[in-house]
């Protein structure tokens, strides 16, 4: 059975980093590929970035230049380094995980509060 948690949320303020992990367990040999999406309050989940098992990486254009995803494959581990981080970053961002049966599996979400 797959499990996803994360870690690394927190506050910050306006112009701070964070990095989130996502630590994965179980049959994680038949992901296709990875993401974060987050949730702000009152909004739909949105897509931030994804890497594939070949390692491409897409990013949504808001994010782009100022998150890195990535992945540590010994470690069974994704990565989201945020830098320069605006209020309106501020959401719960979730862990996502695509098998090759086309399942999707999701963590339970990490707070981010970027403070103005």
């Amino acid at each position: 059975q797959v499990q996803l948690v994360e870690s690394g949320g927190g506050l910050v303020q306006a112009g701070g980093s964070l990095r989130l992990s996502c630590a994965a367990s179980g049959n994680i040999f038949t992901f296709v590929d990875m993401a974060w999406y987050r949730q702000a309050s009152g909004n739909e989940r949105e897509l931030v970035a994804v890497i594939t098992r070949e390692g491409r990486i897409n990013y949504v254009d808001s994010v782009q230049g100022r998150f890195t995803i990535s992945r540590s494959n010994a470690k069974n581990t994704m990565y989201l380094q945020m830098n320069s981080l605006k209020p309106e970053d501020t959401a719960v961002y979730y862990c996502n995980a695509r098998d090759i049966y086309q399942d999707n599996y999701w963590g339970r979400g990490t707070q981010v509060t970027v403070s103005s």
